[in-house]
């Protein structure tokens, strides 16, 4: 089913950093500043390291079975009706979080851009490409990310160039105050996000990628350098808001943007935050919605997934204006639900099926054996 369409090392490796960086480059340092106050940055480092962790778990998973989507693979090591089940929750949860992000990029653009426009406008809008993308398939998409990502770090540098002159070192100081047990408590918020979350990507890799061997590197670098990013912004928020602002703000790398100031000429910049912020939130909810098309086709065995774009597609911006009925309800949310699921689909599924492999690759030794 579908399996003609390929896409190559480098353009998986695009996808993975935007989808790495995604919501994360707006959020994650008002979460770790909250935590490990003045240490949000190294929460964030270790947050990356364990977050390679992660991912390398998912690449092991990925090998056993290279032809195969991670729902494939679960229907084909829990067997038939337990496997549907467990595929089924796993769709469920990718369509329920693109519907999130649609929310996401509704109210930061009703908050920060257009307070006249309605939020089912701007999430119709939304999520009119995604539909359009996914529609187009995994080949187009994959190119858009291929020039799109040369746009995020040319303004991503930018940024980082202007505000270099507002840090102030003394914000980050004294070093490590909050201790080991904080700074790591923190950072999990941080890989859940950016890393569990990449559980979607078994949808693409490896049986979409054209050569496994350079798709498994790409993978892990991929997470790295969205990782790196991360760990910029967290730093740049930090020293030149400092923690209580940062901790205090709900999107503090947008407020970062108002602070540039170059000889009272460049100023007021921030929709080069918010371009940032919409080109990486646009492939995240895109993979998410391709995960969930792609992989309901595969439970209800349909030779194409495009048919079901336009429903699902409608069914999402109605359920990202119910999901939540306010920002306090949706930060709770996130904080308990929200990574208890992620964790389920993520962590503790690809475990499972990690001792489920080893019990039926024991089971079929013996069997030779005998």
């Amino acid at each position: 089913m579908m399996q003609d369409v390929k896409i190559n090392p480098y353009q998986f490796l695009v996808l993975v950093i935007l989808f790495t960086i995604g919501t994360s480059i707006l959020t994650v340092p008002s979460a770790l500043a909250t935590g490990a106050k003045q240490d949000a940055w190294i929460a964030a480092i270790i947050g990356t390291g364990i977050g390679l962790l992660v991912v390398w778990l998912f690449i092991t998973i990925a090998q056993w079975f290279p032809q195969l989507t991670y729902v494939q693979i679960i229907e084909k090591l829990f067997g038939r009706w337990i496997g549907k089940a467990f595929a089924a929750f796993f769709v469920f949860i990718s369509f329920l979080y693109a519907s999130e992000l649609l929310y996401y990029f509704g109210l930061f653009l009703n908050i920060h851009m257009m307070p006249n426009t309605p939020m089912v406008v701007l999430n119709i809008l939304m999520a009119g490409i995604v539909v359009m993308g996914v529609r187009l398939g995994l080949e187009t998409f994959a190119r858009t990310a291929e020039i799109l990502i040369v746009v995020f770090f040319v303004f991503f540098f930018i940024l980082v160039v202007c505000l270099s002159p507002e840090m102030k070192f003394e914000n980050i100081q004294p070093v490590y105050e909050m201790g080991t047990k904080k700074i790591i408590q923190s950072s999990f918020f941080y890989v859940i996000v950016s890393s569990v979350n990449s559980v979607v990507l078994l949808m693409i890799f490896p049986s979409f990628v054209n050569k496994m061997k350079q798709g498994k590197k790409t993978f892990l670098i991929g997470n790295l350098i969205g990782g790196i990013v991360i760990i910029f912004i967290t730093f740049l928020s930090v020293t030149v808001l400092g923690i209580d602002k940062t901790a205090g703000e709900i999107y503090p790398s947008y407020e970062l943007t108002k602070k540039i100031n170059i000889g009272n000429f460049i100023q007021r910049i921030e929709g080069l935050m918010a371009s940032l912020w919409v080109i990486t939130l646009y492939f995240k909810t895109t993979l998410y919605f391709y995960a969930s098309v792609l992989g309901m086709a595969q439970i209800l065995n349909l030779k194409d997934y495009r048919p079901l774009t336009l429903p699902l597609g409608m069914i999402a911006v109605v359920l990202s204006l119910v999901v939540y009925p306010n920002i306090i309800y949706q930060k709770q949310f996130d904080d308990t639900t929200g990574n208890s699921l992620t964790l389920s689909i993520g962590f503790l599924l690809p475990l499972l099926l990690v001792i489920v492999y080893a019990i039926r690759k024991r089971l079929k030794k013996n069997e030779i054996e005998i």
